[in-house]
């Protein structure tokens, strides 16, 4: 049985606050709005509040059913595109495995289906915790859409042509004594495409130590199956999705493919013909957004460009150099040259990340893109080349975030009383928390009671110089500020004694901060989603899916057992 509590109406914004049954898994949910998370951008607030600051940046609100309808009748795509991409999916997804589910959506695509996308570099062993929420949202979304008449199915886009090996090719796994770093060793050219680096003989190892920690698991085989010497990166990626959202219809797009780029020659020729159009009107968005208050997410210049173009092996920026001609790293070239190269072979070109959505929205019919703060942040800028090479903003909506707090975790919050907000203090501030918690219980009623009698003392005292002279408020109101900052600094004190006699106290901070906010970052950017799923099967992404809903754009704090 799941209890969740999910969301009531408030305002227009969902507030989770009441219990209802559903689901596979005993699971509890509740909710943390995002401005109490740390690092959260105001960009990302006022985007999620729909302040009228954010109107000129963001075309939709972020409230999904009150304008899918009238969205999907702006969706232009060309029938002959809808064939060749919908025999593309097909072949990549027969490839990675897919289930009849995904087959079948492939199907509904080419019959003139609409797509709810989102996407996410390939990371190792399926990356963290959030590309499972991305593709979940993504299903969920296309459900919705459908239910309200509009035939819409999930797309997840393998941002293969990334090219930041550094970025993917580690993972944390949540093991018994903590979280476990792996990291495969495989590599290509320096700044290559990371979709292409393909796994030799030294991923074997990797994967047994990951199924080791993992236990005796569905997801181990997985792994074993996906993960393999003669693989790429990206083609593993695929074929572990394939196996996780195989009931899920979940349809992969692997960006790599050189039958995508020969169907995004349009878009990769207008990056060059029309670039100093383009590049004005970013330089004009950037400003707009700093004067709103904002900041940017990507940096443009006046000699920037939207491509990167192969050479020798690497993925490097194309630069404008001045009146049609351009620079790519040593190599100057007119736009003409780079125009009959993108013709030419146009696998060897590929978009930065304001315009990859656009080339994305090119080649799907998208409804709507849902993605994480930052990909929000990205569509404030991406919306102009949107303007000016699509005439339509592709809506983006944020994807389902979420703490997984396991039974373990779940009795340390309850014994010492704690919120996940504790967690964002850090582990150094949260082990002082438990250890003052920890105190002799004689030792903090002492405590207490000195705060209580300071307090009660203090507002006599106050109240009296108030009928003697009502000046002298104040300093009695700063004097009881400093007394109060000694008393709590000595309990301070007690509390750091406390950490140094008493090892469980570190051990219980130490496990709390790795379970729930590893490295200082939101477990859901640090964790692996595979070790979730090994440990509570399937059904997870179940009781996953039935706590997502798309009026509710809080984080979500799930207790799962």
């Amino acid at each position: 049985m799941v209890r969740y509590l999910s969301g009531l109406q408030r305002n227009k914004y969902a507030d989770c606050d009441h219990t209802t049954v559903l689901g596979v898994l005993p699971v509890k949910t509740q909710c943390l709005p995002f401005a109490q998370i740390p690092h959260t951008t105001r960009l990302f607030l006022d985007y999620l509040s729909y302040k009228p600051s954010v109107h000129e940046f963001y075309p939709r609100s972020p409230l999904f059913p009150e304008w899918v309808k009238e969205e999907a009748g702006r969706v232009r795509y060309d029938d002959a595109r809808r064939q060749k991409v919908s025999d593309i999916l097909e072949r990549q997804n027969r490839n990675f495995g897919a289930g009849p589910k995904t087959l079948a959506n492939i199907e509904r695509l080419r019959r003139g289906a609409v797509a709810a996308v989102t996407g996410q570099q390939v990371g190792l062993f399926g990356g963290p915790l959030f590309s499972i929420f991305k593709a979940l949202t993504a299903v969920k979304l296309a459900e919705q859409a459908s239910m309200a008449g509009v035939e819409c199915v999930p797309v997840f886009w393998l941002a293969t042509e990334d090219h930041d090996l550094a970025e993917i090719n580690h993972v944390a796994l949540a093991a018994e004594g903590g979280l476990e770093s792996l990291t495969v060793t495989s590599h290509g050219i320096e700044d290559a495409p990371v979709g292409g680096i393909r796994l030799g003989p030294e991923v074997e190892p990797v994967v047994e130590r990951a199924v080791a920690l993992l236990g005796d698991s569905e997801v181990g085989t997985w792994l074993r199956e996906a993960y393999r010497p003669g693989e790429t990166l990206g083609s593993a990626f695929g074929r572990l999705m394939a196996k996780l959202f195989a009931d899920w219809g979940v349809i992969l797009l692997d960006q790599y493919d050189p039958a995508f780029h020969e169907l995004a020659k349009p878009i990769l020729r207008q990056a060059i013909e029309r670039s100093a159009e383009l590049d004005e009107a970013l330089l004009a968005r950037g400003k707009a957004i700093e004067a709103a208050g904002y900041h940017q997410q990507v940096k443009v210049t006046s000699a920037s460009t939207l491509l990167f173009e192969i050479q020798n092996g690497a993925r490097t920026a194309v630069r404008r150099k001045g009146e049609g001609e351009f620079v790519v790293g040593e190599q100057r070239s007119s736009a003409q040259e780079l125009l009959d190269r993108i013709e030419a072979n146009p696998v060897n070109f590929s978009p930065n990340a304001l315009l990859r959505p656009v080339v994305q929205d090119y080649l799907l019919p998208t409804l709507v893109y849902t993605g994480g703060p930052a990909e929000v942040a990205y569509f404030a800028q991406a919306a102009v080349v949107y303007e000016q090479l699509m005439g339509r903003v592709t809506p983006v909506l944020p994807r389902f975030s979420a703490t997984l707090v396991e039974a373990k975790a779940q009795r340390v919050l309850e014994h010492f009383q704690l919120t996940l907000s504790d967690m964002f203090q850090g582990p150094e501030k949260l082990r002082e928390m438990l250890a003052t918690r920890a105190l002799p219980s004689e030792l903090q009623g002492q405590f207490a009671d000195a705060k209580a009698t300071l307090e009660t003392s203090l507002a006599a005292i106050r109240e009296s110089l108030a009928r003697l002279d009502s000046t002298l408020v104040d300093a009695a109101s700063n004097a009881e500020e400093k007394m109060q900052y000694q008393l709590s600094q000595l309990q301070a004190r007690a509390a750091r004694a406390e950490v140094l006699r008493n090892e469980v106290v570190t051990r219980k901070a130490n496990f709390m901060s790795g379970a729930l906010y590893p490295n200082k970052a939101l477990q859901e950017r640090e964790v692996a989603g595979v070790s979730f799923v090994a440990r509570y099967g399937a059904g997870l992404l179940q009781s996953l899916y039935e706590a997502i809903h798309t009026d509710c754009h809080d984080h979500q704090m799930i207790e799962v057992s």
